[in-house]
């Protein structure tokens, strides 16, 4: 995952969240403070971690496989320089509250903040991957917290800036944005325009400001519920033990061979959350009437206008996505019965989704033989791409592998000016490859948005984010695909990509569908009772994964425990991201150069226009529904090639 970056207030409210990520505001907080979070992407079987007590220590890292931060700070004493730095800047942008009238003032005065934001970035950046080496060391604890401390510190001290120069005319905004000592702040004061009809009072924003707290506790509640109070029931695993159920060990059990382990653990999981099915339906019934209250507090249409707004997506391309979605669920359908053909089951059930369709298939794959084949299978992306991909290999911006404390998981982070970092846990196996590059596409689409647009163009929003990561993801199954012989081992990497399918673009939208209805509902004046929000979802489920699946009554209940329905109107956006990915490595394997060169521009665009805009250029245009039809090209063909190895054996 890419570790977007938004106001460190915003941020630190969020943490909480299993993956949150925006775009700094237009105009005033520039600061682009990071979030991290984890995110669960990983579809192969997962393999048990090693004791901590087997792990090395930080201090036993190989050098070779660890990343060089002194590309940030040479020492320690260079950032408590450069905190100190900030610090002072902080008394100084003082001086132009209240004075925010005229172009040259508003000129000083972002370009003052520029300063501080990227220092605080930098500052923030350093810190927290010290911290994430060992997160149990205490001297870089105290330096995460001391960075968190100080990015509030900034937020607060430049919060008085967009509401300011939002208090001027539309007319006087106008001249602002003509006016040539403000050339290169432009598309920040466009975008506060923008925003202007939906900026209330200062009263007003003042209240709003002191209800925020209250408007988080639903995500809130829900987290504790879901992670520290709810219990589950012990079931018996292959071996006949009894083993306490939890949500990190669920999809190991669906992911056994014994159909009645995978019901018996599916069945637990829902029986648990049917038992607080109307203390969660009120949490999410409130998270729903939260944003329906900042709808109309700013003046939308709808949440759902409201929550499209930020990335300036227009509502069609949420429609859009459901629609053709809807126009496909046919190859969904066709999935499914191919899934229970080859399970060699009567009734394909929905705890059978994760039960693996072949014999163990083990591929060890080394970091250096993964770095390799990542490489070779990104040829198509052009030699300038692999140069800097191989400077990134090269140069110290990867750290490799598990060690004692290290943060779990996987991302890509950096701040402008420097070249960005990739923290793995690699283990010699078909899904870390994936991941590096995954977390690579991440990195290059940074690397090439920094060194092309200033600093407040370079960060591209979370609707474009997953574009290039999952990219490189289509080229390298592409490759192994096309090199592959063994029928095996074909149709292990099949199930991998066609899986990823399922999850990302059909589930995810079945998602966005049930937040749509649920929310028009209430819009319209409707209860969202237990009752309901089950019956919505149970319908929902039966629509996408069609006549031959048994869609288990237990299933209703799963809109219980996706966190992702707090954090309102977002996974679309892993479909959409999938989609524009699998359009793109489409059109590049199928034209080559043109195509490579659109997609390089969309590399360098960072945040320089509206997403829908960056991608239309590049010749991915999201409101229209080609790019999902491509994407489902793809999977049909993935179904065929699946289906023509079923029948060969």
């Amino acid at each position: 995952m890419k570790l977007q970056v938004l106001p460190i207030a915003a941020a630190l409210a969020a943490l909480s969240l299993l993956c949150t990520t925006g775009s700094p505001q237009a105009g005033g907080t520039a600061f682009r403070s990071p979030l991290p979070a984890d995110v669960s992407r990983y579809l192969l079987p997962r393999r048990e971690l090693p004791p901590m007590s087997q792990m090395p220590t930080r201090k036993e890292a190989q050098k070779e496989s660890v990343w060089r931060l002194e590309d940030l700070y040479l020492s320690q004493a260079a950032w408590n320089e450069e905190y100190q730095q900030v610090k002072k800047q902080l008394g100084e942008i003082t001086r132009f509250e209240g004075k925010l009238k005229d172009a040259g003032t508003i000129a000083e005065c972002f370009s003052l903040e520029d300063d501080i934001s990227l220092l605080t970035e930098r500052l923030y950046v350093y810190a927290n991957l010290r911290h994430h080496e060992d997160t149990a060391e205490s001297t870089y604890q105290a330096l995460s917290d001391k960075s968190k401390k100080l990015g509030v510190d900034v937020n607060e001290a430049l919060s008085f800036i967009t509401p300011e120069v939002l208090t001027l005319s539309e007319e006087d905004l106008k001249k602002l944005i003509a006016d040539p000592q403000l050339e290169k702040y432009k598309r920040t004061l466009e975008e506060m325009l923008r925003q202007k009809p939906h900026i209330l009072s200062k009263n007003e924003e003042s209240l709003l400001a002191q209800v925020g707290n209250l408007s988080q506790a639903p995500g809130t509640i829900f987290g504790m519920m879901n992670n520290a109070d709810m219990k589950f029931p012990k079931v018996k695993n292959e071996q006949g033990e009894e083993i306490e159920l939890s949500h990190g060990r669920y999809i190991q059990f669906l992911e056994s061979r014994k159909q009645e382990v995978r019901r018996d653990a599916f069945k637990a999981m829902y029986d648990t959350y049917g038992k607080w099915k109307n203390t969660l339906g009120s949490t999410l019934n409130a998270n729903v009437s939260k944003n329906l209250f900042y709808a109309k507090a700013r003046k939308y249409p709808s949440a759902l206008e409201m929550a499209l707004f930020g990335d300036n997506i227009p509502k069609s391309v949420y429609d859009n996505l459901i629609s053709t979605i809807h126009e496909f669920l046919p190859l969904m359908h066709r999935y499914m019965d191919l899934r229970k053909k080859l399970l060699k089951l009567d009734e394909l059930h929905m705890y059978d989704l994760f039960a693996p369709l072949i014999n163990e298939f083990d591929m060890d794959i080394t970091y250096d033989q993964a770095k390799k084949t990542v490489y070779d299978s990104l040829a198509p992306l052009g030699e300038n791409y692999r140069k800097v991909l191989q400077e990134g290999f090269d140069h110290s911006w990867i750290d490799v592998y598990e060690n004692e404390g290290k943060r779990s998981g996987a991302y890509s982070w950096g701040a402008f000016g420097t070249h960005p970092y990739v923290l793995l846990n690699h283990k010699d196996n078909l899904n870390s490859m994936f991941t590096l590059a995954h977390e690579m596409g991440h990195a290059l689409h940074s690397y090439y948005s920094d060194q092309s647009n200033p600093y407040r163009e370079a960060q591209y929003t979370i609707f474009l984010a997953e574009v290039a990561s999952t990219l490189n993801e289509a080229l390298l199954m592409d490759y192994l695909l096309d090199k592959s012989t063994d029928p095996k081992e074909k149709m292990y990497l099949l199930t991998y990509y066609a899986d990823q399918f399922r999850t990302t673009v059909f589930r995810q939208t079945m998602f966005a569908e049930f937040e749509k209805i649920i929310h028009a509902k209430a819009e319209e004046g409707e209860a969202l009772t237990p009752q309901e929000l089950s019956k919505i979802y149970y319908d929902l489920n039966v629509k996408y994964y069609g006549p031959g699946m048994v869609v288990d009554k237990d299933i209703e209940m799963e809109w219980a425990r996706i966190p992702h329905f707090y954090t309102s109107f977002y996974v679309y956006k892993y479909a959409t991201g999938f989609s524009a990915a699998t359009s793109f490595a489409k059109q590049i394997l199928d034209e080559g150069k043109p195509a490579v060169d659109r997609y390089l521009g969309f590399l360098k665009s960072g945040g320089s226009d509206y997403s829908i805009n960056i991608l239309k250029k590049a010749g991915v245009d999201m409101s229209s529904p080609e790019p999902i039809r491509q994407a489902m090209s793809v999977f049909e063909d993935l179904i065929e090639q699946m289906e023509k190895l079923t029948e060969s054996k």
